[in-house]
């Protein structure tokens, strides 16, 4: 019984989390948010443990959708936080808010 024994010494499993993310990008962006995302988001997500999963464009909604999860000691959204907290987060020169109208996330689990 393996959780019994984490239990015991005193670690807690905490199960793989992974996001559907889907982002509306303003008119005309969505090249310069895909490069920027790449050079700048996908480094930092890995290095914070994150695992990107894949990305796609729909050109025709003007949508970045990716799939990110995470699979560590804390939890997603300990981690996340972590990620949005950190002093390379803040120099990235990089807002969101600049590029995307709308945001969804949706935690979704693996059926294959």
């Amino acid at each position: 019984m393996a959780e019994e024994a984490s239990a015991e010494e005193g670690a807690f499993l905490v199960p793989k989390t992974t996001q559907l993310r889907t982002y509306n990008v303003r008119d005309g962006l969505l090249d310069e948010w895909a490069e920027k995302w790449r050079t700048f988001v996908v480094p930092l997500r890995l290095e914070f443990g994150f695992k990107i999963e894949g990305a796609w464009l729909d050109r025709e909604r003007s949508q970045f959708v990716w799939v990110i999860s995470y699979d560590g000691p804390e939890s997603f959204a300990e981690r996340n936080s972590q990620y949005w907290a950190s002093s390379e987060r803040e120099t990235m020169g990089l807002d969101p808010k600049d590029y995307l109208v709308s945001t969804e996330i949706r935690e979704v689990v693996t059926v294959l």
